[in-house]
């Protein structure tokens, strides 16, 4: 089993990769893809994503924008950080990519935990987008015993080496892999199981993300978005079973300004599920800051 996703060979068939294109930045070699003309939109995927997720996502969305994604360090093709996988040290990395680009986003999308890195980008002050949209997005801490297990846990996974290749064997399994996306409360098609089951069968890649997750705090970034100074819009699948729907109420109640759009009958990949529909709520969120609504 190969430790690391190569291009050349794992990407051949990679969605969308006539869009792809590879950029030092920060001391790192990024998995980029961008495509579309227009004003700049940044994606952001989650936690054990890549770019794949946005495979029929971002088609949508270029026709109206330039639109910029990329790997996230330590996922699919990206290098990992050369340090611990905190918050503040993702957004930096991201910050510097954007540097690099010279791209100035104009609105950002992030899924789950990418979300929490372009809302850390914003009040950093390394990124100036007129608004943010959170798909279900991962914004508040672990409450209760939870808090006191899954980080500890995730640290002393990854410290084990032997736990990334292990898991990446297991979870290769096209049958592993469809029960790992039905526990998110989605049901995507084959394409996209494939591919989750081609990232997730490298243990690089999952080490990435068991290290971003032993690290993850969320606390400091929950005080801070009371500073927020533009909108942030939740789009939130009432099926996900990763990030409670619930999550996104208790966002709102803290965060002043923050707006919050349901979807009906899908789950954690909503974007996956349903690309246009999804796209289209973007786009409608864009249009509303552009004309001057909240």
């Amino acid at each position: 089993m190969a430790s690391r996703l190569v291009f050349e060979r794992d990407g051949r068939d990679w969605p969308n990769r006539e869009a792809s294109r590879f950029v030092e930045a920060g001391a790192m070699r990024w998995h980029v893809q961008r495509m579309g003309a227009g004003p700049t939109l940044l994606l952001a995927h989650g936690t054990a994503a890549t770019t794949h997720s946005w495979r029929a996502f971002m088609p949508e969305l270029a026709q109206h924008f330039d639109v910029v994604a990329f790997d996230l360090p330590g996922h699919g093709f990206t290098d990992p950080l050369g340090g611990p996988a905190t918050l503040p040290a993702m957004a930096r990395a991201v910050g510097a990519l954007v540097e690099r680009l010279e791209i100035a986003p104009v609105f950002a999308v992030g899924h789950s935990a990418g979300a929490a890195i372009l809302l850390r980008m914003a009040l950093d002050g390394r990124v100036s987008p007129r608004g943010i949209v959170g798909l279900n997005a991962a914004l508040m801490p672990f409450r209760g015993a939870a808090a006191h297990i899954f980080s500890p846990l995730a640290k002393l996974l990854v410290l084990n080496p032997l736990v990334p290749r292990l898991f990446a064997w297991r979870a290769s399994d096209r049958a592993a892999t469809e029960r790992l996306i039905r526990q998110t409360g989605s049901t995507i098609d084959e394409e996209g199981l494939a591919l989750y089951a081609r990232a997730i069968g490298s243990p690089a890649h999952v080490k990435g993300a068991l290290a971003m997750m032993a690290r993850w705090d969320l606390a400091p970034l929950l005080a801070d978005l009371r500073r927020l100074d533009i909108p942030l819009h939740l789009i939130v699948g009432e099926r996900d079973r990763a990030v409670a729907p619930e999550e996104a109420r208790r966002v709102k109640e803290r965060v002043p300004g923050v707006s919050v759009e349901f979807m009906p009958g899908v789950g954690h990949l909503a974007h996956e599920e349903r690309p246009r529909e999804v796209a289209q709520r973007v786009l409608a969120f864009t249009e509303r800051v552009a004309g001057g609504e909240s």
